[in-house]
């Protein structure tokens, strides 16, 4: 699940600004550089993201399954033609090459989500912006990192309750409209139980956060997001 896992890697020690940076630089990189050599670059530097964090590609690419239906129909689509011969090749090149892009910046992301707990991506969020936006952003990203593993967990339960209930007999636009509806039945019910237990557990603005400082082993990652960023701008 899309989530932070404890573990040993290089990534789990780094400060959470450092891999932050990391993250942001990457993604600005893999949008200036479109070309097909861009890209393979920008795979290479994703794999380095993996290796630093111990993350299998593959486990990385499912872990952002629910996306990859959006990323592929951009090209598909691209590549239809309403009138003959209906399917033109070449007019899914580009679509195929920024579904690609966007698909690397969601690895990445996938990495900085396995090994930076919540409090510490609340905690670099916070100091990086200031004052009272800095804390709303603060909390919306550590509700959002909380919240989404528990909606897509109830999708997934709401999927093995259907298939239980022969539901793959059903056609395919049925089998959808049901677990949407009962992915936002359960969406809600859990927006509603945050919010009472935000309320029971006096929800402050001010939290004490982790402390954050920088060690010698940030040094490379922020390196490398200033090879990221200077890329960018290339």
């Amino acid at each position: 699940m899309l989530s932070y896992e404890p573990g040993g890697s290089i990534a789990h020690r780094l400060d959470p600004r450092a891999k932050l940076a990391v993250q942001v630089g990457f993604a600005l990189a893999a949008f200036s550089h479109t070309s097909p050599r861009g890209l393979a670059i920008g795979t290479v530097l994703a794999g380095v993201v993996l290796v630093v964090a111990e993350l299998l590609p593959q486990v990385a690419v499912w872990e952002v399954r629910y996306a990859l239906p959006f990323v592929l129909a951009g090209p598909l689509l691209a590549a239809f033609s309403p009138a003959p011969p209906w399917i033109v090749p070449a007019e899914a090149i580009a679509p195929a090459l920024a579904s690609y892009r966007v698909l690397l910046v969601l690895v990445v992301s996938v990495a900085y989500v396995r090994t930076t707990p919540v409090r510490d991506s609340r905690a670099a969020i916070q100091r990086l912006l200031p004052g009272r936006f800095g804390r709303l952003c603060g909390v919306g990203v550590a509700l959002v990192f909380r919240f989404l593993p528990v909606v897509l967990a109830d999708l997934s339960r709401a999927r093995a309750a259907m298939r239980a209930r022969l539901g793959s007999e059903r056609s395919l636009a049925e089998r959808m409209k049901l677990v949407a509806i009962a992915g936002v039945r359960r969406a809600d019910m859990r927006a509603d139980r945050l919010a009472v237990a935000l309320r029971a557990r006096c929800f402050a603005w001010n939290p004490t956060l982790p402390a954050l400082r920088f060690a010698a082993l940030d040094g490379p990652a922020l390196a490398f997001a200033l090879v990221l960023f200077v890329w960018a701008l290339l």
